[in-house]
């Protein structure tokens, strides 16, 4: 009878054991998907450094229980969206993105770039300057020059020998002083005019012509109707 109690005994103390062995064959399976958390967030910071369009992202990652946390500033909304679909990696079975949008990491980023091109551009900007004052200076002396230029023209046609010449040219292929005979004299800008003419009409019309010839302040009519001499 013994034996038999003893049997009995032994199969429930066995029974009573299996419970807490198989509670003990569990425990290192849930530590394993805890392990195999840490190496996701690393994958995911890789593979986020490794974008071009996040690379001015700041983006810290932590994957604990099948959820991804991503915590940070990006530039844009679409690289907000694409940190998100980088960290849908395996074992991760949702993204929880609090990423902060701040458009101005764009302009942080190239601030470097600035800062080492900024005594370069500072020495463009000054060649540039004094080109364009070389240029400014040119153009002042060449137009300076004209400015004499026509100075000097002017001066020649309001000269007396100018004014001279061109009176007489004014005479010539006029049909109403065909005959005359007309001396012209220029002193200060005062025309005299002396000789003959044919008719009273010849006469004013060689005044009016004189009168009206550039530079011309004055004109004293010394003229005679009569035959050419």
């Amino acid at each position: 009878m013994k034996p038999v109690l003893f049997g009995i005994f032994a199969t429930a103390a066995l029974s009573l054991a299996a419970p807490s062995t198989a509670a003990a064959q569990i425990t290192p399976g849930a530590g394993a998907v805890v392990s195999s958390d840490k190496p996701a967030d690393k994958q995911i910071e890789k593979a986020i450094k490794d974008d071009p369009s996040l690379k001015h992202a700041s983006i810290h990652v932590s994957v604990d229980g099948g959820v991804a946390t991503l915590t940070g500033t990006v530039a844009s909304d679409a690289e907000k969206a694409r940190a998100s679909r980088i960290a849908h990696v395996s074992g991760v079975n949702r993204v929880d993105n609090q990423l902060v949008v701040d458009p101005s990491m764009h302009a942080k980023g190239t601030t470097g770039t600035i800062a080492a091109t900024g005594k370069k551009g500072a020495e463009k900007t000054k060649d540039g300057a004094e080109y364009v004052g070389e240029k400014t200076k040119e153009g002042a002396e060449k137009t300076w020059d004209k400015t004499k230029e026509g100075a000097g023209k002017v001066a020649d046609e309001s000269s007396d020998a100018y004014i001279l010449s061109r009176v007489k040219s004014r005479f010539v292929g006029v049909d109403v002083l065909k005959g005359s005979d007309i001396n012209v004299d220029c002193d200060k800008k005062v025309v005299t005019l002396k000789g003959t003419v044919p008719s009273e009409a010849a006469r004013a019309r060689a005044i009016d012509l004189a009168k009206h010839t550039e530079g011309v302040h004055e004109v004293v009519d010394h003229l005679t109707i009569g035959p050419k001499r």
